[in-house]
């Protein structure tokens, strides 16, 4: 008999709800789903948000084993969108109001008799009128509705292990154990702590009561590191009189040690600066309902691709997946419980704290939570209420320091860290605030948001745009990495989200994101991914050398974002320089964007006959029209041409060609520019800009070989960039692509996407079924892509 029951699959659903569905007589018509699932799709953008908001119902039947006889039957559902009562057999059971924190509910008294089935019916209110967090005022996200993440089954003997929480320190843990029941006279606890190939540690001990201590020293024992998130299990095993294993509960958890003060942040005593951005962990079409992997996935991008070591879950608790996948990748992760600026009445704020409880107790074995944000983000002051919730932290872990996220200056510190959303740079002025600025406070300083709404860039913003939105992430990172009292900084955010009204571009999307909805990236997330060698030899360069595509025909500035040496620049395969990872000036980063001040070279003493002093002078001035226009130079610059019309040197006609030749190129042939990416004196990464001849579509995908297992279903995602001959992204191509799945896949969301900012995506599912799945892709060429999958099902 198996100690878990997976119940993803199998439900009935209504979008409306009647008294009557509780009955199983009941013979009205519903909708087939598995879990994870929303109350409804939605378009990828332009819908109003009432559309999730409503009252729903999920039912499904089951049988009474005859097996569960004498045993304890615990249904666990771990989110449920927002508040949920739980039926069964037409009997109320429990009722959870935490659309972001799981909850368990015991069925043992309310299940038929063996063999007969049992009608199990969850009513889901997702409307955001309900006095619960996050609801009472505007809200910056969407909060969606539906079952979302896993429900099952647990089958327990009549006592059994309830909860497990493990602290460590260096090579040193101590346990508490807390059992259903106090009535467990002649129990024992056995423990033991493997690793991958031994076991380093093992208790034996009584049962006094229902909660037990446990300590030992492990030894040999690897700290849990960024570099090395090395995982070990720990082994429950509850022993009853007759010397039976009654129950048995694995912990996986890593040794570290975590410390915060006024010089910021210290990981096994090693000073670490935090990189990072926030996470919503929300999807196009499906909002919060997507299932395992895909949340693995976000943890793989943020880590892989982005390189960041530290992810804010702005602003409520995620995925258990995606935090046991940070624990595997080495992320840093502050979690904070559901809220957004508003705080309610007295009946809200016990929700609160509930609500705060349930996302310590179930999160605070990850060794990759750092951090517990307790304080509605960005409220107000509120002592009474946040000394609250302060005690409740401590109360409930006393190895993690608390955050409370806030928008406001010298607020009443009550947590350990002042964490603070610094939205100060506008893009002349300093990255950050000083910390003295911000608090008086001595203990440890984080910024927790920066960037976002300061500068919303969407992937089909102009270049010029896109590009300050680069630098503006390179400019705050700079900054904060100067700042040695500054433990870090998460940028204003990972990905794009769906919003309501109040907010976004009047079309329900927040497009502050380093990447799209779709993890596609913008040019931002270059800044982030070349801060790392882990993520692969990189070179991005901001611009596409298109003059039409500026003003006046004037080019800005050329960046290239590099985790490289070095850069070469070729122009039409001439040698023009070699720029250095020093020459940035953004000094304070490992890899700061490099500004390429020279696009010339020596062409004008090899091609023009100029003498090399002349051509350095020359070139500034041609470098100074392309930066101010040739009727707006600057009085330094237009005295400095008058002096070489004086002298003869060079000609105000001349000046102009030579302008139109190196830099403005109207109406002549279109230069090629090659960036050679150095590392250790060897070329690693070459990318070539010139004009695009052909765009095509090119398709990446996340996994081929897709597989359900005893959880649910799962699901891939196709990324779309429509790219030159040199692979480089096409941003202002927004044609239709057409999907069609056959096979063991189906489509999530509609058959027809457009590209933005020449990106988009498709996510595909299993459906039950083993086998073959196709996936035929037609671009606005009407050239066919076919991506075959295999569907293995584990059961």
């Amino acid at each position: 008999m198996k100690d878990r029951i997976y119940f993803n699959n199998g439900w009935e659903f209504s979008p409306s709800f009647n008294e009557k569905m509780l009955d199983s007589k009941y013979k009205g018509k519903f909708e087939q789903v598995r879990i994870p699932h929303s109350v409804c799709e939605t378009p990828f953008n332009g819908f109003d948000e009432s559309e999730y908001q409503k009252l729903s119902i999920y039912r499904k039947f089951f049988k009474t084993e005859k097996e569960w006889a004498g045993k304890k039957i615990l249904l666990t559902i771990e989110g449920a969108a927002h508040q949920c009562d739980v039926f069964l057999n037409g009997k109320f059971l429990a009722r959870h109001s935490c659309g972001y924190t799981a909850f368990t509910v015991d069925l043992t008294d309310s299940l038929l008799p063996a063999g007969r089935n049992n009608l199990l019916a969850l009513k889901l209110d997702s409307r955001e009128s309900l006095n619960i967090p996050p609801f009472g005022f505007v809200i910056d996200y969407m909060t969606y509705g539906g079952i979302y993440r896993d429900v099952y089954l647990d089958i327990k003997n009549p006592i059994y292990i309830e909860d497990i929480f493990i602290k460590t320190k260096a090579s040193h843990f101590e346990t508490e154990i807390t059992l259903n029941s106090s009535d467990a006279e002649g129990y024992s606890i056995v423990q033991r702590v493997e690793s991958s190939s031994s076991v380093v540690a093992q208790i034996n001990t009584g049962v006094p009561g229902n909660k037990i201590l446990t300590a030992a020293d492990a030894q040999p024992v690897h700290p849990w590191t960024l570099e090395q998130p090395v995982l070990y299990n720990l082994v429950t095993e509850l022993i009853n009189p007759k010397g039976k294993i009654a129950d048995k509960k694995n912990v996986r958890f890593g040794f570290r040690e975590i410390k915060f003060d006024e010089t910021g942040f210290y990981l096994n005593g090693k000073k670490i600066k935090l990189r990072g951005l926030n996470r919503h962990q929300s999807y196009p079409y499906v909002g919060y309902a997507m299932p395992k992997n895909i949340q693995k996935e976000d943890a793989d991008i943020l880590k892989l691709e982005l390189g960041v070591n530290y992810v804010r879950t702005s602003h409520y608790p995620q995925s258990k997946y995606f935090i046991e996948r940070c624990d595997e990748l080495g992320i840093l992760v502050f979690t904070e419980f559901p809220g957004w600026q508003h705080i309610g009445d007295d009946a809200w704020k016990a929700q609160a704290l509930e609500n705060e409880d349930e996302m310590i107790s179930q999160y605070r074995n990850h060794p990759s939570v750092f951090m517990w944000g307790v304080r509605i983000n960005e409220s107000k002051d509120d002592d009474e209420f946040y000394k609250a919730t302060n005690f409740l932290a401590h109360k409930t872990d006393s190895t993690r320091p608390t955050g409370g996220v806030r928008c406001i200056k010298n607020s009443n510190l009550l947590e350990d860290v002042y964490t603070y959303n610094d939205f100060s740079h506008s893009g002349k002025n300093a990255g950050s605030l000083d910390k003295i600025k911000v608090t008086k406070s001595h203990g440890g300083y984080l910024v927790t948001e920066h960037s976002g709404h300061m500068f919303p860039t969407k992937s089909f913003d102009t270049e010029q745009r896109r590009t300050e939105h680069a630098i503006r992430h390179a400019t705050v990172l700079d900054s904060v990495a100067g700042h040695d009292d500054c433990a870090g900084s998460s940028g204003w955010c990972a990905f794009d989200y769906n919003t309501h009204k109040e907010f976004g571009s009047g079309d329900r999307i927040c497009y502050h994101g380093v990447m799209d909805m779709f993890r596609n990236p913008k040019l931002a997330a270059a800044v982030y991914k070349s801060q790392e060698d882990f993520t692969g030899d990189f070179i991005e360069v901001n611009s596409n050398m298109s003059i039409g595509e500026y003003n006046e025909g004037l080019l800005g500035d050329l960046w290239i974002f590099t985790n490289a040496d070095s850069v070469k620049l070729f122009v039409n395969n001439t040698f023009i320089k070699e720029f250095k990872a020093s020459d940035s000036p953004f000094k304070n980063l490992a890899h700061g964007p490099i500004l390429v001040d020279d696009i010339i070279g020596n062409r004008l003493i090899d091609e023009e006959g100029i003498s090399a002093k002349n051509s350095e002078k020359i070139k500034e001035l041609i470098f100074a029209i392309r930066k101010f226009g040739q009727n707006s130079l600057p009085a330094k610059y237009k005295l400095e041409a008058a002096k070489l019309f004086a002298m003869r040197v060079i000609s105000k006609e001349k000046l102009i060609a030579l302008f139109g030749k190196y830099i403005g190129n109207w109406g002549g042939e279109s230069s090629s520019y090659k960036f050679e990416a150095i590392k250790n004196g060897k070329t690693v990464k070459t990318l070539v800009k010139s004009m695009c001849k052909n765009a095509s579509l090119k398709t990446q995908v996340s996994r081929t070989t897709l597989i359900e297992e005893e959880e649910t279903y799962d699901v891939a995602e196709v990324h779309l960039r429509a790219e030159d001959e040199n692979g480089n992204l096409q941003s202002f191509i927004q044609e239709a692509v057409l999907a069609e799945a056959e096979g063991a896949i189906e489509i999530i969301g509609p058959q027809a996407v457009s590209l933005k900012g020449g990106m988009s995506g498709i996510y595909v599912k299993t459906t039950g079924t083993a086998g073959r799945g196709t996936l035929k892709i037609t671009d606005w060429q009407g050239k066919e892509t076919k991506i075959s999958f295999t569907v293995k099902i584990k059961r």
